[in-house]
This record gives structure tokens, C-alpha cells and sequence, in this order.
């Protein structure tokens, strides 16, 4: 792997980015340099005295990214004025500059004025969170990105919050608020200036206090940052091979109507507002589909596919301390699935949706070493105790990777915002969005407008099947004309060259215990793997326009055969509470929503 490391050696020093530090900003630049290592972007510090002597200024195709407080900044712009420093080569050879105000009012003023004369600071204040939004500009969409246009309500902060008014002139705001504007472009000396007016960088080494990162509690301290980032190293930051989406809907049996779904119509939906479905199927249920249902998925691949809901769906069962028994049944999950597919031919995408959204690290571990290459679920959190906490930088990766090395790829609901699937798809995490059947009780209206708020946000959205997105799902950066680097999730990953020529693909998987892997297949051959720390990485070269299905092989646990527990009370007390689920969604619930809808 030596060629690898040298690859490696020159894409990190062409992409490097220099971040300000003192002995006041020392704990906000290290933040910013955590970011930055998140996305793949090696980086230097020094003081603001290096750069304006020019000592660190690259230059040509690798200019200087400058990341810093408004005082440093502030320092720079006075010794360029006052004949301290070069100011043709801080012209030629700084690419642009992130600033965020840092804690000191004063020198936020003076750079404001500085930089853009007329320009006045006024105050947001906590009082004003609960009615206070922010809009990101829909008319900087290169900048912008996903997040172009998209609006804020009520976004979460506990400090005074800065803004700038009467900003015209050669400033372009991106995040405004009110009167104000939180984040802006200006530029000084012709070095484009990206500052933000928010005191805080988020600090993504932080515990997750929740179940899912919510972009609303940290949109000032996160955004700004990681649109400059995005923008500023296109090449060299990590990104994701295509914005994947997909919407599961838990529980439904294969019948014409469920609760207060349609299959039919809401294939018509399907096809008018592009958007595709995998519903979240119970094992359990493997001999109850119906034929009409079965040819209308077989007919419709591109807007259905199917996804394993547990196995029995009774309470927390993937929650249990006992691996061997959740081995058993994740067996047996894929073996009724495997028979469902005999029997009708519809086949099924090996990705586990939890029941309850519960599930324990010895239920992780028991899929690991299955056919299962990924989880879909809305929490994160297992109900393991003394398990160390998740963070958020665990959650900004495309699948959550803490437990046992198994992906574990995060969905929303609806109404947890827009903002927060398109702060993910910014991220490189996929699109998942996840309903009940309750939610399509107005005739899908709820339903279509989400997605066609989700189709309007600016990228190119591909709608998939759940195992397509887990394949999909990986990070990339380009290492030379002839090589690339990949971050590796799921337990499959599809690699596509898009190049009319040869490439290499230098590919990286998290594993926290080697030892579970029997055998790496790239296409239909087997390679080698070098074990590390806490990751195995391979070498795999396409050809151009080739396409090749990597799949990592995991051995089968090496214990007793698993003991099935399905006595017959067991059994009685499965099928009652199946049935039990089914009255309650296809009478009560559609009963009760009529009640509330006539009123």
C-alpha cells in the first residue's frame, strides 16, 4: 500500500488549510480544524503575522484558505494597511477567507466597517427565538448549494446573536434574518470574504443529547462553516458519490389497502411526483401476501421495493442482551423473506428496519455476521447501558458506524423540517424519510408536498431502493487524474467508473474487530485486505465505464445452532398481537381520524 500513501501524501498537502489560532481563539480554531478533518481536508495553524509576511501563502492552484476569528482578521487588514505585510501577494496567493465573530463585539465592528462601510451591528437576543428564522439565499446556488433557499423556523440559540444591517454594496448576503444579515460575502483586496456573524463553531467531539442530530440547535455555528468547506475544497473534501432518497413506510401487509394506504394510488402518486418506496415488511407475515400486490411491485420496481421490519415485530425484540437468540431470529427474518421471495418472486433488500426503532449492540452484532448489509432506523441510541456515548460527528457521517462496525443509516419523519434532510444530503447522508400509514390518511397531500419540497431543493435527487442507497451510500475524494479514495459504509458498495480510462480505487472500511471478516469479493473475484487499527483497506481498479459490486463477507458465528423459541404460546401470542396491530390500523385508527376530520 505504499503507492496508496503517497497518493494520499500529495492530495492532502494540495488541499490544506491554514486556521488561525491564539491563545484566545485557540478552542473555537479547534473546532474549525475538527470540521475540516471530518471532511477530509488536512490543515496548518500559525498567526495572523505568518500570513501577512507571506511566509505560508501557497499559491497557483493550491492558494491559502484562511480560517479565523474577526480579530485576526482585523489584525491582517491593518498590517497590510499600514505597509506590515505584501499586499500583491496576499492578492494573488490567498484563495479566500472563512471568519466567524468569535467573542469579541468590538472587533467584529471594525471588521464589519472595514469591510462593508456602512454596515451597522444590531442584536438578536434568546427572547427573539421563539419567532425568528433564518433564509438561506436562493441566489448564490455555487455556494449554496442543497441549502439554497431554504428557511429556518424557529432555530435554537442561547446567546445574543449578531447581525449586520445596511449591507449593500459589494457584500452578498447568504444567511439572513429579519432586517440582518448572519452571513455574508464580501471581498477585500479581491480575496473573497466569507463572514459570519455567529460567535460559536459547533463542536462536533460533543455527545449527542438526542436520538438524531437536529440541524436547528446549531444552524449558526454549523452551516456557514460547512458550506464554506463544501465550497472551497471541491476536489479534495470528502463527498458523496450522488444524493440518494427513499421513503419506507413501517408495517404495511402486501394487500390492496392497508390502514390508510392504497398500493394503487399511491403508485399514481409515485409517478407524478417521482419518488419511490420500500415498505418496511414483518416477516412474519411471509404467507399473507396478496397476488394482486405482489404483480403490482413485480410490475413497478423502480417505485416499489420491500425491507425487513424485525421478524415477529413483538415488543423491542432487537433490544435483548442475548446475541445468540437475536442471531437466531435475524436468521430466521431472512429465511421467511427468502421463502416470500420462492413463493411470489418479488425479491427484497437484505436492510433491517428495528421495530420500535429498538435495538441493542448485541443485535448490531447478530446482523453483522447475517446477509443483513444494513439498518435503516430514527434512533441511534441503544438500549445498552455504559455503552459510550454517540457524537455528532457520528452522526454526520453517511451511516452511524459505533456499533460493531455495522451500518446503521439514520431516517426523519416529515416534520422534522426540510432543513434537516437538506443539511444531510449537504453532510453526503441520504434522504430517508419514514412514515406510518396514518400519515396518508388526507389522500396523500401531506405526503406529495413534502416530496415535492424534498425534489426542489437544489441537487439531483435519486430515488432508490433501500439497498441501492446502502450500496450507493459511501464517500469519495479524488487523489489524481487515476485515483480515488473511498470511505466504504454499507456491507455492499456499488463503484461505478465514470472515466474513459482505467482508475484505482483506494478503499477504506471502518471495522473494529477484523477478525469477523471471512473474505472481501470485488465483483466475482476475491482480493486482499490490509487490517489496521480500526479499519481493513483494498486496492480495486475498473476499467473505464466499468461497474463492480464490492461485498464484504462476514463469518457466520461460530456457536451452537440457535434454538428457535417459538413454542406455542409463543406463536398464540405473536399472531394475537399481529392481528390485535391490524384491527387497530385498518378500523380504529382510519375510524378515529374520519371522527377528527369531520369535526
Amino acid at each position: 500500500m505504499a503507492d496508496n500513501q503517497v497518493d494520499m501524501t500529495k492530495a492532502s498537502a494540495a488541499s490544506s488549510a491554514f486556521v488561525l489560532e491564539n491563545g484566545e481563539t485557540s478552542k473555537q480554531g479547534g473546532r474549525v480544524r475538527r470540521v475540516l478533518d471530518f471532511f477530509g481536508v488536512s490543515s496548518r495553524t500559525g498567526s495572523a503575522r505568518e500570513i501577512t509576511s507571506c511566509n505560508v501563502l501557497a499559491s497557483g492552484s493550491c492558494k491559502t484558505r484562511l480560517l479565523c476569528s474577526a480579530r485576526e482578521l482585523l489584525q491582517i487588514i491593518h498590517d497590510l494597511e499600514n505597509g506590515l505585510g505584501d499586499n500583491e501577494r496576499w492578492t494573488n496567493n490567498v484563495h479566500s477567507v472563512f471568519v466567524y465573530s468569535g467573542d469579541d463585539l468590538n472587533a467584529l465592528q471594525e471588521l464589519a466597517k472595514s469591510l462593508v462601510p456602512e454596515a451597522e451591528v444590531t442584536v438578536l437576543g434568546p427572547g427573539d427565538a421563539e419567532t425568528a428564522e433564518c433564509r438561506v439565499s436562493n441566489e448564490f446556488d455555487d455556494f449554496c448549494g442543497v441549502m439554497a433557499g431554504i428557511n429556518v423556523n424557529r432555530f435554537i440559540f442561547n446567546a445574543d446573536v449578531y447581525l449586520l444591517s445596511n449591507t449593500n454594496g459589494n457584500s452578498i448576503p447568504i444567511i439572513s434574518s429579519g432586517a440582518g444579515v448572519l452571513f455574508l460575502k464580501v471581498e477585500y483586496q479581491g480575496v473573497p470574504v466569507f463572514l459570519s456573524t455567529f460567535n460559536d463553531i459547533i463542536d462536533i467531539d460533543t455527545e449527542l443529547t438526542s436520538q438524531n442530530f437536529d440541524i436547528r440547535e446549531h444552524f449558526l455555528s454549523a452551516t456557514p462553516l460547512v458550506l464554506y468547506i463544501k465550497w472551497a475544497f471541491p476536489s479534495t473534501c470528502w463527498s458523496a458519490s450522488e444524493a440518494n432518497a427513499c421513503l419506507i413506510i413501517d408495517d404495511p401487509l402486501l394487500r390492496r389497502k392497508y390502514g390508510c394506504i392504497d398500493f394503487e394510488r399511491l403508485l399514481a402518486s409515485m409517478q407524478v411526483h417521482r419518488f419511490s418506496t420500500s415498505v418496511a415488511f414483518i416477516p412474519w407475515n411471509w404467507r399473507r401476501s396478496s397476488p394482486e400486490i405482489v404483480s403490482l411491485f413485480k410490475k413497478n420496481p423502480e417505485h416499489f421495493s420491500l425491507s425487513i421490519h424485525g421478524c415477529d415485530h413483538v415488543n423491542k425484540e432487537f433490544g435483548a442482551s442475548d446475541r445468540l437468540r437475536l442471531y437466531g431470529k435475524a436468521r430466521r427474518a431472512l429465511e421467511r423473506m427468502s421463502r416470500h421471495a420462492r413463493d411470489t418472486g418479488l425479491q427484497h433488500d437484505c436492510v433491517m428496519v428495528f421495530p420500535q426503532g429498538v435495538f441493542s449492540k448485541a443485535g448490531i452484532d447478530a446482523l453483522k455476521h447475517t446477509n443483513f448489509i444494513g439498518a435503516a432506523n430514527n434512533d441511534v441510541v441503544s438500549t445498552d447501558a455504559g455503552q459510550p456515548a454517540l457524537t455528532i460527528a457520528d452522526l454526520w457521517a453517511p451511516a452511524v458506524m459505533r456499533y460493531s462496525s455495522f451500518p446503521i443509516f439514520t431516517r426523519r419523519y416529515p416534520w422534522e423540517g426540510i432543513e434537516n434532510f437538506a443539511f444531510d444530503i449537504l453532510l453526503g447522508k441520504p434522504a430517508l424519510i419514514v412514515i406510518h400509514h396514518d400519515y396518508c390518511s388526507d389522500g396523500y397531500d401531506r405526503l406529495t408536498t413534502f416530496v415535492e419540497a424534498l425534489n426542489g431543493l437544489n441537487c439531483s435527487l435519486h430515488w432508490n431502493n433501500l439497498g441501492n442507497v446502502v450500496r450507493r451510500s459511501f464517500r469519495r475524494k479524488r487523489l489524481s487524474s487515476d485515483a480515488s479514495e473511498v470511505e466504504m459504509y454499507g456491507k455492499e458498495l456499488r463503484l461505478e467508473n465514470h472515466n474513459g480510462h482505467r482508475m484505482r480505487y483506494l478503499v477504506r472500511k471502518l471495522e473494529s474487530n477484523p477478525s469477523d471478516i471471512k473474505e472481501v469479493h470485488v465483483g466475482t473475484g476475491t482480493i486482499m485486505y490490509e487490517c489496521h487499527e480500526d479499519c481493513i483497506r483494498f486496492t480495486a481498479e475498473l476499467n473505464g465505464a466499468e461497474t463492480a459490486l464490492i461485498r464484504v463477507i462476514m463469518h457466520e458465528l461460530d456457536e451452537k445452532p440457535f434454538q428457535s423459541d417459538e413454542n406455542v404460546p409463543y406463536r398464540v401470542k405473536t399472531m394475537l398481537r399481529r392481528y390485535v396491530c391490524e384491527l387497530r390500523d385498518n378500523h380504529i385508527t382510519p375510524t378515529r381520524l374520519r371522527l377528527i376530520g369531520s369535526r
